[in-house]
């Protein structure tokens, strides 16, 4: 179980202390799926950088099972079991594909399973395994190599920031589909940064951050339905504050 207790994070702007998180306390419990959405630059991503340990809290406490891990690093909090798949993900020159989901789950992976890993994020796995993951790979092809690996990964809590961008429309509903049956057949918790409905129809719970604040928080059901009519056609929140 994941737990932030009145987590802040503030930063020095041009007109001063910037509040990027203002006191947000909320828990992610075991097995929970959830879908972080609302406004651009209102907090979401910096939040999921916190709880990976990429940005440290200004104030307030993270624990992880029971655990304080507030001042512990990146490394140690993979160690713990949790991941994270960035927006942009970074390229390894000299790294083959193969061998980058082998040393995600940690020890050598058969061809098959790579294959499937690497399928049920849309790439047609054959042609992908001895490829090096370097600049000969597209942003989106990127971005799905990198959310096999962290399918690869034996995690307990598994954060995803904005995993549909970037990818193609075939490709994104293979996506869904590998969100449902990670939600459905892995013990794991999933933390997901999304503005996509078709991603949010299948969390357990939705968290609306704006400004910095848990605007709202409940159910699919209970949220879900209030949030469509603050979609535009491209998926964004109406009357969004630009980054």
């Amino acid at each position: 179980m994941l737990e932030l207790k009145n987590v802040s994070f503030k930063v020095e702007g041009q007109k001063g202390i910037l509040e990027i998180i203002d006191n947000v306390s909320l828990t992610i419990n075991d097995g929970e799926f959830v879908v972080i959405t609302g406004p651009n630059g209102g907090g979401k991503s910096t939040l999921a950088k916190l709880i990976m340990g990429i940005e440290k809290p200004t104030s307030g406490q993270i624990l992880f099972n029971g655990q304080d891990i507030t001042g512990m690093s990146i490394t140690d909090r993979a160690k713990l079991g949790i991941g994270y798949a960035f927006q942009q993900p970074p390229r390894f020159k000299g790294i083959t594909v193969r061998r980058l989901l082998s040393l995600a789950h940690g020890s050598e992976l058969p061809e098959d399973l790579c294959c499937s890993y690497l399928t049920n994020v849309g790439l047609c796995s054959k042609e992908y395994l001895n490829r090096e993951v370097d600049t000969s790979l597209s942003g989106g092809e990127v971005k799905r190599v990198e959310i096999a690996s962290i399918m690869a990964r034996e995690l307990s809590l598994a954060i995803f920031d904005e995993p549909e961008a970037g990818i193609d429309l075939w490709s994104f509903t293979m996506l869904v589909e590998t969100f449902k049956v990670m939600k459905n057949k892995r013990n794991q918790s999933i933390v997901l940064i999304s503005h996509q409905e078709r991603i949010m129809s299948v969390a357990d719970r939705i968290i609306v951050i704006a400004n910095g604040k848990i605007r709202e928080e409940g159910s699919r059901d209970e949220v879900f339905p209030r949030l469509l009519g603050e979609f535009d056609g491209a998926c964004n929140f109406r009357n969004e504050r630009k980054d």
